[in-house]
């Protein structure tokens, strides 16, 4: 976990082995803000205190406790304190292959599954996301397991649909799908906005706004999260962090570091570690937000907050650099 002295701040972004295809995060959050990004999978998050501001392209939706934000897959927004005392949540990101499997199980929804609403007001379904992690925490796959099921065909009965068929693509969305391709093979070397045009046909002007259009923020945007998304990989196969950000063209570590905080909402080597620690099954290690850029991250756990299990106590430590963890394991909840 990640914690900030004087601002209560904390965060542990984890895995849990017997739920492949979901990752968890439980944080509180005061200063830090979420750039604009998105993800490849869904984000089911329960407030638990304070209130979130969630942008999206229409505007800043608030989320307090009792509220669950849904997000579908590769929806850009940005997300920070909506009042001066943070917030705090439990969030579930579940591959759209573990709701697609829940989706058609339940019969709640045929073909491609999206939510309709962004945020929603369930206290019962917000409870049942903080058991998720409560059982995970406690290894207790079976109830972790259950709840999942549970409260993804809890949500997807209320809110979910099909994807609706897409329009035809005109030229500037086809001019941004391309691009994104050419982003993505030159992570580490991408061309200037330019270059980029010139290479496609169109003008620098012409691609931003198609870009922007078809995926919610601008090339360099777009760009700054596929390469945290693959770093998240790379960290997840034990690649080290300073090797990940050569890799991807990341100017030194400390480039990776700001970004992928930002955007993940911890940092690499505590991401790492939490990886390797699915394996372990060590206690939750606490990173002081002030040491993210000092590098320097003592070890204790977090104090017992309400409505959670209580964590182990252990006396400070140094750290030494994370080791490799395992690589991802893609699939379905254990039955």
């Amino acid at each position: 976990m990640a914690r900030t002295a004087g601002q209560g701040e904390w965060a542990r972004h984890w895995r849990y082995e017997r739920l492949p295809g979901l990752d968890l995060l439980r944080a509180r959050y005061v200063r830090h803000t979420f750039p604009r990004h998105s993800h490849d999978g869904f984000v089911i998050g329960a407030v638990t205190r304070g209130v979130e501001a969630v942008g999206l392209a229409d505007g800043t939706l608030h989320a307090g406790p009792g509220s669950v934000v849904l997000l579908n897959p590769e929806v850009a927004h940005t997300a920070r304190a909506g009042g001066p005392d943070g917030w705090a949540y439990a969030t579930l990101y579940p591959s759209a292959d573990v709701v697609a499997e829940i989706a058609a199980e339940t019969g709640t929804v045929r073909g491609t599954t999206v939510f309709g609403e962004q945020i929603v007001t369930d206290p019962g379904a917000s409870q049942m996301i903080n058991e998720v992690h409560r059982a995970a925490e406690e290894g207790n796959a079976l109830a972790a397991d259950s709840l999942l099921r549970v409260v993804l065909a809890r949500l997807l009965r209320a809110h979910g649909s099909s994807l609706a068929a897409r329009p035809r693509r005109s030229a500037g969305s086809t001019a941004a799908s391309r691009a994104r391709e050419v982003l993505e093979e030159r992570l580490a070397d991408p061309p200037s906005l330019e270059a980029l045009a010139a290479e496609l046909g169109t003008s620098p002007f012409a691609l931003l706004r198609a870009f922007r259009d078809a995926y919610g923020m601008p090339p360099h945007t777009w760009l700054t999260n596929a390469r945290v998304r693959v770093a998240r990989r790379l960290l997840e196969a034990g690649t080290a962090p300073a090797d990940a950000a050569v890799a991807l063209g990341f100017t030194d570590q400390p480039h990776l570091n700001r970004h992928f905080t930002r955007i993940v909402g911890v940092p690499p080597g505590a991401y790492q570690r939490e990886r390797k620690n699915v394996q372990e099954q060590d206690p939750p290690l606490l990173v002081p937000c002030e040491a993210w850029q000092t590098r320097q991250h003592p070890q204790t756990y977090v104090e017992q907050r309400p409505g959670l299990p209580s964590p182990p106590s252990s006396r400070p430590s140094s750290c030494s650099n994370p080791s490799p963890g395992p690589g991802p394991r893609p699939g379905r909840p254990t039955r």
